[in-house]
């Protein structure tokens, strides 16, 4: 009874109860303060924009771009070329592959855009490689997104000039 009344005490007298109003203003003002988006966030939100479904605008192919570990990959997740009544789509190889050892690997769900980096000064995504499933050979890649939204990705050798540019919408 004792401890009841010696705290009942502290929390009515004038001091207490000052520092309990300010103590109640402060974990207030931890619990509604906006969180706000640090330069990081801006950037890996622009970085990721690529992330998701695409469909070549020849509506050939669909990829699917994810980020890892600090790069963004591709996928392959549709694609007709090739692909009969008699041969369907899962059922086709990496027959052009140099290496005998993935000439059995599916090519759906390939990796065919690897290691591309986010670049903010270029609004672009740089230093990939593409690997072209036609012929088993790697080339250079890089992407952007142009004012349509539309994902274009090229592949060249050497110099950016000397390539190929596929054009992709989001699905």
């Amino acid at each position: 009874m004792f401890l009841a009344v010696a705290i009942a005490a502290l929390y009515y007298s004038p001091c207490m109860r000052y520092l309990y109003t300010l103590l109640l203003i402060v974990l207030c003002s931890f619990t509604t303060a906006k969180a706000t988006n640090t330069p990081d966030d801006d950037a890996t939100a622009k970085a990721n924009r690529i992330c998701g479904k695409w469909e070549s605008t020849e509506k050939n192919l669909r990829v699917e771009v994810y980020a890892y570990k600090n790069t963004f990959k591709a996928r392959m997740i549709w694609f007709s070329g090739g692909v009969t009544k008699a041969k369907p789509m899962e059922t086709i190889t990496d027959v052009k592959n140099p290496d005998p050892a993935l000439r059995n690997r599916k090519v759906l769900g390939l990796d065919v855009v690897e290691n591309l980096t986010y670049s903010p000064k270029s609004d672009s995504w740089e230093g990939g490689k593409i690997y072209e499933v036609q012929s088993g050979k790697y080339w250079s890649a890089a992407a952007y997104l142009d004012k349509n939204g539309q994902l274009k990705v090229k592949g060249y050798w050497k110099v950016k000039l000397l390539g190929k540019t596929m054009a992709f919408k989001r699905i």
